[in-house]
């Protein structure tokens, strides 16, 4: 019998992100979480629609991301749900990364935390940030994609 290879799934994603933001370049990050923050993840309580990347002392943090913890987490444990949490990267991406937000315009942003062979990732994004003309015109370029297919269903 054949083990099939483990398809990353989704825990949650930042769509805000595409909209304000040009992504210019991803990065996978590993997150270093606390034992009841992955049984709150197992239970699909993790948002991110807020969280950015920050550089303290030569490391990487996930600045914003919000972790629910459930009821039955321990009760001598004081949860805190918007901790700061340590990103692992490469000291190369780090310092890539680092240098690019220092240069106007530039950010980090998450976009998407999901599992990966039984660990939580994090996707992370070089950012620089859009006009309001430019959003405009990426939903007046997604509406004309959406009616064009919709053409093509209905010739067939």
């Amino acid at each position: 019998m054949s083990k099939k290879p483990k398809t990353p799934s989704l825990i949650a994603s930042n769509k805000k992100a595409r909209h304000e933001f040009f992504i210019e370049e991803t990065f996978e990050a590993g997150l270093e979480l606390l034992g009841w923050e992955v049984k709150a993840i197992r239970a699909g309580k993790m948002r991110i629609t807020e969280s950015y990347v920050i550089f303290k002392n030569g490391e990487a943090f996930l600045f914003g991301s919000h972790i629910q913890p459930l009821i039955s987490t321990s009760t001598h444990h004081v949860a805190d749900p918007l901790r700061t949490r340590k990103l692992l990267l490469h000291r190369r991406e780090i310092d890539k990364l680092f240098g690019m937000v220092n240069q106007k315009g530039h950010a980090c942003v998450a976009l998407k935390v999901y599992w990966n062979h039984g660990r939580v990732k994090c996707e992370v994004a070089l950012a620089k940030g859009k006009k309001l003309h430019d959003k405009r015109a990426t939903l007046k370029e997604r509406d004309y994609q959406r009616d064009k297919q919709r053409g093509f269903k209905n010739l067939a």
